[in-house]
Formats: C-alpha cells, sequence, structure tokens
C-alpha cells in the first residue's frame, strides 16, 4: 500500500476515534434530546455517519454495500429521528459499528483506492477521492456533536 495511502486510513482511524471518544460517556437519553437550534440528535449524527461513507463508496463503485436495512431511512440526508422506530440502532450499537468501519472499509477497499469509475456528481472518481471526502464530513459531524454535547 502507498505511503499516502496508509496516511489516508490513518486519518480516517483518528477521526473516528475522536468521534467515539466525544460519546464514550454519552448517555442513551441525553443521546436523544435535540437542543433547541438542531435538527437532529447524537444518535441520528452517529448513524449519519456510519451510513455516508458506504453510501459515497456506493456511489463511486455502483457495488452494493453492506448497510444494515432501513439505515437510508432512519440515517440517510434529509432524515431525522422522527424517522426512528424502535428498531433504530442504539447508540452503544452505532459506536460499535463505527469501531469495526474503517478496518472493514480498508479490508474491503484498500487495494481498490486508485481503481478509476465514472465520476459522481461531485466529480469524484475513485474510492480514494471518496475517503477524502468522508473524513471532511466526519469532521464537521464531530462539531455538531460537540455543539450538541454542550447543549444537553
Amino acid at each position: 500500500m502507498k505511503k499516502r495511502h496508509q496516511v489516508l486510513f490513518t486519518q480516517l482511524e483518528s477521526y473516528r476515534s475522536e468521534i467515539l471518544s466525544a460519546v464514550n460517556t454519552i448517555l442513551e437519553e441525553d443521546a436523544e434530546k435535540i437542543p433547541a437550534g438542531f435538527n437532529n440528535n447524537i444518535r441520528w449524527n452517529l448513524g449519519h455517519l456510519y451510513l455516508d461513507q458506504y453510501l459515497w463508496i456506493q456511489a463511486v463503485t455502483k457495488e452494493t454495500a453492506d448497510v444494515p436495512e432501513n439505515f437510508n431511512k432512519w440515517f440517510g440526508y434529509g432524515t431525522s429521528p422522527a424517522n426512528f422506530t424502535e428498531e433504530t440502532p442504539s447508540v452503544t450499537e452505532l459506536k460499535e459499528l463505527l469501531q469495526i468501519q474503517p478496518a472493514r472499509i480498508k479490508e474491503s477497499y484498500g487495494e481498490r483506492l486508485e481503481e478509476e469509475f465514472p465520476p459522481t456528481e461531485m466529480g469524484m472518481h475513485t474510492i480514494e477521492q471518496v475517503l477524502i471526502r468522508t473524513i471532511f464530513h466526519e469532521g464537521m459531524h464531530l462539531q455538531t456533536i460537540l455543539n450538541l454535547k454542550k447543549c444537553i
């Protein structure tokens, strides 16, 4: 694996570690709260981060991602906790999924980072480009989670 790819996966793991550290002690009931001025809660943000990486990989590769059923309904763009059901994963379950996701992505796509695909609407045409975008996205949601925690 190329050095820049190793760095990319190190960054992915590092940001994911920061997310998990930020929610390490969050109580399930606090993760459900939606403070004034926010559209979603911490649980939604965690599920959305998990889903988003796979959706963008799927968008570029056109291959079906191994995403649990209903994740798009619960955590997709434009959804809200109002879409949650009794089957929606708990914060604990989401943290477990988020913990193992970087290694799964590395295992599944680590040797395919430079493989060329037709470009997405954002012009991305490699998995490497998708991961750069999702790392940025992860940082945005980290800040949202930290802001939610301050308001809870």
